[in-house]
């Protein structure tokens, strides 16, 4: 394996599925000759062509829209909208379109399409270029959601993406894009619907999506000196959500944290925590708590900002008082 960033796992795997299949496409605005927005599509516009790497305009409901009819017409296009933020323009296009048409067509229909989001605070972008919608998705049936932590998880599991035959959508925070690890160099597929543990623990379980895993890794290690040991769980994907994988760990530290960038109120978390709550309520020893950014706008300015995004520091609080 060879260390890599995030952000070329991704244009690694993007490279390596359009080799292996003609069919796949990427469409979206400034992903051909300027290599997207953050560089994620470099180099694929002179390696594959204005055919298969296409600059649309800067219409949102456009690049949903003809990403779902490409997919439905046997295609596989991997769509990329510059901020998750823009989604709002192609919901219909998503929501009541691309994910419904499968079971509305009585499954005699495929859409195999992906949609690329960088999301998140932490650039300085402010409250409509840096928030976290995945709370948004996971309320649609029939569609997949990931949100990667690590580089090898997010060539695995866009890979995967690309490969399934219902529409995805893959989340992707922009300060993770520089985040080195191991990635095979090999193609690969990590599968949806399996969390995984990226620290053993017996005190506490802390279930966390996308940055805030390393916030949850870099509090495992500080509460480690107290002699607190935590479980550290990274579901990789939200829709299906491995939910056996969380009640297994709570059922060993019998405590849970959740934490996520997005806000608090009906977050991602708010979900997490129901499942617990109904399924091995007994085993809890302390209530559920949740470690989430506040419910407003994401500031523009850096002292705010850096104030609404949770981190480790609250994720030590979190698991002291429970203890």
């Amino acid at each position: 394996m060879a260390k890599k960033t995030y952000l070329q796992a991704l244009n690694e795997a993007l490279a390596q599925e359009m080799e292996r299949d003609p069919n796949v496409f990427i469409l979206g605005e400034d992903v051909g000759r300027f290599g997207g927005c953050f560089g994620v599509t470099q180099g694929l516009f002179d390696r594959f062509g204005e055919e298969r790497v296409m600059d649309t305009p800067i219409t949102e409901s456009v690049i949903v829209g003809a990403a779902a009819g490409a997919a439905a017409s046997g295609l596989r296009p991997v769509a990329e909208l510059m901020f998750v933020d823009f989604i709002g323009v192609a919901l219909d296009q998503l929501f009541n379109q691309a994910v419904k048409m499968r079971y509305m067509f009585g499954g005699k229909a495929k859409v195999p399409m992906v949609l690329r989001m960088p999301q998140g605070a932490g650039i300085g972008a402010a409250a409509q270029h840096s928030q976290s919608l995945e709370a948004w998705f996971m309320h649609i049936p029939g569609l997949k959601v990931a949100i990667p932590s690590s580089p090898a998880d997010a060539k695995g599991m866009l890979i995967s993406a690309i490969r399934d035959d219902n529409p995805v959508v893959f989340l992707e925070h922009k300060l993770l894009y520089g985040v080195e690890g191991d990635v095979p160099e090999e193609s690969y597929t990590v599968e949806f619907g399996k969390a995984d543990i990226k620290r053993e623990g017996t005190d506490v379980t802390v279930v966390a999506t996308s940055k805030m895993v390393y916030s949850a890794l870099e509090a495992a290690e500080t509460l480690a000196k107290d002699g607190i040991s935590i479980e550290v769980v990274d579901p990789r994907s939200l829709l299906p959500l491995d939910t056996e994988t969380i009640l297994n760990s709570v059922r060993k530290t019998h405590a849970l944290v959740i934490a996520h960038e997005a806000v608090g109120f009906a977050g991602p978390g708010a979900e997490i925590a129901a499942q617990v709550a109904e399924k091995a309520f007994d085993y809890l020893d302390a209530p559920i708590t949740r470690v989430a950014a506040p419910f407003c706008p994401v500031p523009f300015s850096p002292p705010l900002e850096q104030a609404f995004i949770p981190g480790a520091d609250e994720i030590v609080k979190a698991v002291r008082a429970l203890r």
